[in-house]
């Protein structure tokens, strides 16, 4: 027998005792899990409200659950980082952090929200391209930075979606974000760029998992290649492929879920 075909019958053993091919065609959002992700589903939920965390519904629950592939001891330990992490920065009372500095912000460093796409998603766009870490950091600091980051991420859990789901007529959880790039420079390729990019994309990727439904990378010049060689191994393999980088003719591609 083949070193390849014993291998195709271990996992074809695998797949029928661990139903791998079942939990593989379902997406793992409400409505939509097999049998073996309901019951991870089932063991973290009585894992985190034995924990007193009985806020947490199933749909904020299963985030965690897809991000970790219903893998449980994954699962639990991403929850214990974040609940760690939201007792470190007081996150429970993030609502009453002021920000009186967002317009100026805005000025070096455009995003938010408009409107919503096709699906019913809230639309994030973020001019990327024309940030000025320089400036930026004249007018806020890295700190309260962090703290605008976390308290965009509760208003558009604890408000945004729900008024999205309401307008909807179903339930929306997700995000189309359009990071265009227009105006970037050379510039972008500094190490504090870089950090900055990273010190974004962690607190979602490690403490608001899921979010992300679809992302454009457009107006991309020809040096966000190597841009792109740096960023890429900083996002898990899920968000990735959420990613499509195109170049300054996005307009179908993205015109297709943006109505």
């Amino acid at each position: 027998v083949s070193t390849q075909s014993t291998w195709e019958n271990i996992f074809e053993y695998i797949s029928k005792e661990v139903g791998v091919e079942e939990m593989n065609t379902h997406t793992g959002f409400i409505g939509d899990c097999s049998p073996e992700q309901l019951a991870v589903l089932e063991k973290f939920r009585a894992h985190v409200h034995g924990q007193g965390g009985t806020k947490y519904d199933d749909v904020y629950l299963l985030r965690f659950c897809r991000a970790r592939k219903f893998d449980l001891p994954a699962v639990v330990e991403m929850w214990e980082n974040f609940i760690k992490w939201r007792k470190e920065n007081d996150v429970d009372n993030i609502e009453k952090f002021e920000f009186p500095e967002l317009d100026q912000v805005k000025m070096f460093y455009p995003h938010g929200y408009y409107k919503t796409d096709r699906e019913g998603r809230p639309l994030y766009i973020e001019r990327i391209g024309l940030l000025d870490l320089t400036k930026l950091f004249q007018v806020t600091t890295e700190e309260r930075l962090i703290k605008y980051y976390i308290q965009s991420y509760e208003l558009l859990i604890n408000k945004i979606f729900p008024a999205c789901s309401k307008a909807a007529g179903k339930r929306i959880e997700q995000t189309l974000t359009i990071l265009d790039l227009k105006g970037g420079s050379t510039s972008m390729l500094s190490k504090r760029v870089y950090n900055f990019i990273q010190l974004a994309s962690s607190i979602g990727q490690n403490y608001y998992p899921e979010i992300l439904g679809k992302m454009f990378i457009i107006n991309s010049p020809m040096l966000f290649s190597g841009i792109w060689a740096v960023i890429r191994p900083w996002l898990d393999e899920k968000t990735r492929n959420k990613i499509t980088i195109v170049g300054s003719k996005y307009d179908q591609q993205v015109l297709e879920l943006v109505s």
